[in-house]
């Protein structure tokens, strides 16, 4: 064991850090390959095949999260050379990007369901690489002697509001595009697992984004933090393009009846106008997207400031903050899987379940958070909520989406699902802005109690929204067939 420990002590760091994740991992995939599967009938072909599928996609997604939320490795009090936004200036240009990202379903869950999520995911990895390559030219532009002087850092807010809108709007396209390729793949009664495997992307996309770009500021500069996203996009988008197919029959196997709204009345491909109808007159849609409203604000809410409250509060140095990507990664796989094999095992494909329980975590980690704000505790708190809000997300936007929509219109239903979850980041950054202290360090961690007392009413509703949501299942026609 000793030598075990003094070998992965000479390994680099990015090495040792990584080591848990992937071991987990595998952990993971032991247990899930050993629970009982659904009679489906997959051939060990059309299985191996699903892999090759969904896993570039998938890491693509993944890539994306990190070119989306490597913004928040360049907040800072300007006093840090490295630093490019104090945190009301980052949640000003967060709040114009997930506003845009909002908005966007209204054009991008239509031509997803037009052009197909192959084509749709290639085109978000394509435009976020230029958004990025634009803002790392910028910041570039900026610096002098390898540093954004205070005085240049005002003239960088405008151009910033503008290219990172861009960037989340080509990532908008992301999530609408893998669950619109794994629609097809996923039977619905295995697609609780898929939700799990969902929050897994999500997860290592945030390690990505937190760890590896607080290490690539550190150790090559603020503008290569979007650069080695741009780049990495750059090759997922080739890899997209080589492997993925739309259909398992586009890729050679028998298409197979998913047992979703694609076998009842939304099964027919619908014009834009007639879906919209039909998801403002389906009480699951709505509570689903509303309660996903609510996931978008507390994620963000935890993910995107704790390491500024760290920062204010003196403790960048705790163990939580020094490992922050690497946590949230452990934590957000953790509530994926397990949420997705309790949805799929217990509660019969159900969602809303496994949702209500994890916004009651949601409750009880606000209300720890009032109490121990004083205290490296609560690092530990927001890293299981975290836990919780992930697998929210990985059941509702990756998983209730496809129940509901069917494969034909879920580029729309998905859509606008996680349009509300960024508007309730929009939401988030607003308010956030507004009431965290301002200014310089705040030094007293009991400054921040406005933080969970922005998060635990949007938890309560939350949680009465699932509550609502717990016997509902996608209706089929009489005459679907199995």
């Amino acid at each position: 064991m000793l030598r075990a420990t003094d070998a992965m002590e000479h390994l680099p760091q990015w090495v040792r850090e990584l080591f848990p994740i992937v071991v987990l991992l595998a952990v993971i995939t032991l247990v899930v390959s050993r629970l009982p599967k659904a009679d489906l009938q997959h051939s060990p072909a059309f299985r191996a095949r699903r892999v090759r599928n969904w896993l570039p996609v998938g890491l693509t997604y993944a890539f994306l999260y990190m070119a989306r939320y490597n913004l928040n490795a360049c907040i800072g009090p300007l006093t840090n050379a490295n630093s490019l936004f104090e945190k009301d200036a980052f949640s000003h240009i967060y709040f114009f990007g997930t506003l845009t990202y909002g908005f966007s379903f209204l054009i991008n869950g239509p031509l997803t369901d037009r052009i197909g999520g192959k084509r749709t995911i290639i085109l978000a990895a394509v435009g976020a690489l230029v958004a990025n390559v634009l803002m790392g030219l910028l910041v570039m532009r900026a610096q002098v002697g390898g540093v954004v002087p205070p005085a240049q850092r005002e003239a960088l807010l405008v151009p910033f509001y503008v290219l990172y809108s861009l960037n989340m709007y080509f990532q908008s396209f992301g999530a609408v595009a893998i669950v619109k390729v794994n629609s097809a793949w996923f039977h619905m009664k295995e697609r609780g697992t898929f939700g799990g495997i969902f929050g897994i992307l999500i997860s290592l996309g945030l390690y990505f984004a937190f760890d590896w770009c607080s290490f690539i500021q550190r150790s090559f500069g603020t503008h290569n933090v979007f650069f080695v996203p741009a780049a990495l996009l750059a090759v997922f988008a080739v890899l997209d393009l080589v492997l993925v197919k739309d259909t398992p029959g586009g890729a050679g196997h028998d298409d197979f009846d998913l047992g979703d709204a694609s076998s009842g009345p939304m099964g027919q491909k619908l014009p834009l106008g007639e879906i919209v109808k039909r998801m403002v007159r389906s009480p699951a849609i709505m509570t689903i997207a509303a309660i996903e409203f609510c996931s978008g604000y507390l994620r963000n809410a935890i993910m995107q400031y704790y390491k500024p409250f760290t920062k204010d509060v003196h403790r960048a140095a705790d163990f939580v903050a020094g490992h922050w990507g690497l946590l949230l990664c452990i934590a957000g796989i953790t509530g994926g899987i397990v949420a997705g094999i309790i949805s799929d095992r217990v509660f019969q494909s159900r969602r809303g379940p496994v949702s209500a329980v994890l916004y009651g975590a949601m409750i009880a980690g606000a209300g720890m958070m009032f109490v121990t704000l004083g205290s490296p505790v609560v690092g530990w708190v927001v890293v299981l909520m975290s836990m919780a809000i992930i697998g929210v997300h990985g059941m509702l936007s990756g998983t209730a989406s496809m129940d509901f929509g069917g494969k034909r219109n879920v580029g729309v239903v998905v859509g606008v699902i996680d349009g509300f979850v960024y508007l309730g980041t929009a939401a988030e950054a607003l308010v956030l802005g507004r009431v965290l202290p301002k200014g310089g360090p705040a030094g007293d961690p009991a400054h921040w109690w406005t933080w969970p007392a922005a998060m635990l009413p949007v938890a309560l509703v939350g949680f009465v929204l699932a509550l609502r949501l717990w016997n509902a299942t996608p209706q089929r026609s009489a005459a679907a067939g199995h």
